[in-house]
């Protein structure tokens, strides 16, 4: 059985008063964000929903049309069993533009509430004043594109490649305008072209002083970009392959799913306000270091930001990348991260993160034709063994000469290998029934 807590409240039914809207509210406000159950009493048990679409459809609609600013982003409503019975989710993260509001009462004390415990209070005239004062000044909605002649191919490309339409009134939908219908500075990120420059630099050595190569992937969409820099990862992610008489074992220099996550998270979370300052992606010999400008949200502690509590920087592009469906579930990316990487892969300094990713193994130059060689040998050498093995494990009776055919090597080769493989102690041959082999290792 649920119970309610600071981040969990229940719901017999959807009523017609604004209190689920205050209950969101209160969770936009709330530094972790929240879970409304809907179909739940106040004991914990739960009754379930008649009509379970229909209120689906009522409640997005609701949230939507009145909740300011836009909460579009940062809720998802889904179906969950509790106890067997379906009850509807509603996942709330904790807003960038605080403070959130019921629109029907506007930035007043009956339309502002925060989560105080299990309870949605009421915020203070003075709480109210200085969050506002902080959204304005830092919100990419509001400060307008230092361009306006700006194009959106990339963005309707994106959109309408997962089956989504952007009609005439998108940059409307899509928060893209400031108060004065101007283009802001999300606009200007998600524009074909802007002066947002994404680098991936390679350096020689362990640190930055000599420079291998610098590709600039940006001054395009940030959808695009972001497409940039994860194709060109990929290619620098190097894979070490071991063949082993049963298997072969792939291992690349980084796990490619936590990589697109922190990717992804760097370019959506970057405080772009903040002398525009871009992510930055650098490969070392040992390790990538990606940077993204800005601190932690208001409010959130580190260990609120290791167990995936959603508090999106910029809720203008996370929209428009979970609606393209570059991200999932709101939170979802850290655990991701996490079940490869731990914390300590993590810096948090004044006014940048940085996630340091170590290689899996360390690259080896060939630097000498000698050592080319010496290399090709042994690997030639370790693959014949392992084949050997192989045929053996399946045919314990081959002989010498069907060992010789079957790995395109010599009689004396095969005896050879034969021979070496018992001195290590990887077979033995047993002289009972005519005679065979049995791997060992």
């Amino acid at each position: 059985m649920l119970t309610e807590t600071n981040r969990i409240e229940f719901k017999r039914e959807l009523t017609k008063e604004l209190d689920l809207e205050k209950e969101v509210v209160a969770f936009l406000n709330y530094k972790e964000g929240g879970i409304i159950y809907i179909g739940v009493d106040d004991s914990g048990k739960a009754i379930g929903v008649k009509d379970i679409d229909s209120d689906m459809l009522k409640i997005k609609d609701r949230i939507r049309n009145g909740i300011s600013p836009s909460p579009m982003g940062l809720f998802d409503v889904t179906v969950e069993r509790v106890d067997e019975v379906p009850v509807i989710k509603i996942f709330v993260a904790s807003g960038s533009e605080k403070p959130y509001y019921k629109t029907h009462y506007g930035l007043s004390e009956r339309g502002c509430f925060i989560r105080v415990g299990t309870a949605s209070e009421p915020m203070t005239t003075q709480q109210i004043e200085d969050l506002y004062c902080r959204r304005v000044r830092n919100s990419l909605k509001s400060i307008v594109a230092p361009r306006q002649d700006l194009t959106f191919r990339q963005l309707h490309i994106y959109y309408e490649s997962k089956g989504l339409h952007l009609n005439e009134q998108f940059a409307s939908t899509l928060d893209l305008l400031t108060d004065d219908g101007s283009y802001n500075y999300v606009a200007y990120l998600l524009a074909d072209e802007n002066s947002n420059s994404i680098k991936v630099a390679k350096y020689e050595g362990k640190d930055r002083v000599v420079l291998i190569s610098n590709k600039e992937l940006g001054y395009c969409s940030l959808l695009k970009a972001t497409d940039l820099v994860l194709e060109q990862l990929k290619v620098e992610n190097a894979v070490k392959s071991e063949i082993t008489y049963k298997r072969r074992i792939d291992t690349p220099l980084w796990n490619e799913s936590a990589m697109r996550e922190i990717v992804i998270n760097a370019m959506v979370h970057n405080d772009y306000s903040v002398n525009e300052v871009p992510p930055k992606f650098e490969i070392f010999s040992d390790r990538v270091e990606i940077t993204s400008a800005g601190r932690l949200p208001m409010g959130m502690e580190q260990d609120d930001f290791f167990s995936g509590i959603s508090s999106p920087r910029n809720k203008e592009l996370m929209r428009v990348f979970r609606d393209v469906e570059m991200v999932e579930a709101l939170g979802s990316g850290m655990m991701r991260i996490l079940s490869v990487y731990n914390r300590s892969n993590f810096i948090f300094l004044n006014n940048f993160i940085r996630v340091v990713i170590p290689f899996a193994w360390i690259p080896q130059e060939q630097k000498t034709v000698e050592k080319t060689t010496q290399t090709t040998t042994q690997t030639t050498t370790q693959t014949t063994t392992n084949k050997i093995l192989a045929l053996i494990e399946d045919k314990p009776s081959i002989t010498t000469a069907e060992i010789a055919k079957e790995c395109g090597i010599s009689f004396d080769g095969a005896k050879w290998q034969l021979t070496k493989l018992k001195k290590e102690g990887k077979i033995r041959r047993q002289k009972t029934y005519g005679g065979h082999w049995e791997v060992i290792i």
